[in-house]
């Protein structure tokens, strides 16, 4: 399963990234992370996620609209 993570800060690595949902995520394991090409004023990220979909859901509901790195996070499941 694919999560959407936007607004995010500029220059966030992925072991940022990973850690975010290790610490929000529970057991869920991150199978890739891939950087969102834009202009660069709201970065995003899309997770592959080893998840159920309750697990997903639980996950967008405590991470979209935190503020994390001074942004507002914008969280989505991306289905296939």
């Amino acid at each position: 399963m694919k999560l959407w993570i936007g607004n995010i800060a500029p220059k966030t690595t992925e072991e940022e990234l990973r850690g975010l949902l290790a610490k929000y995520g529970g057991a869920v394991e991150v199978l890739a992370v891939e950087q969102v090409p834009g202009d660069g004023s709201r970065p995003a990220a899309i997770l592959e996620v080893a998840a159920t979909t309750e697990s997903l859901y639980q996950i967008i509901q405590r991470l979209n609209g935190m503020y994390w790195k001074g942004r507002s996070l914008t969280v989505q499941s991306m289905t296939r």
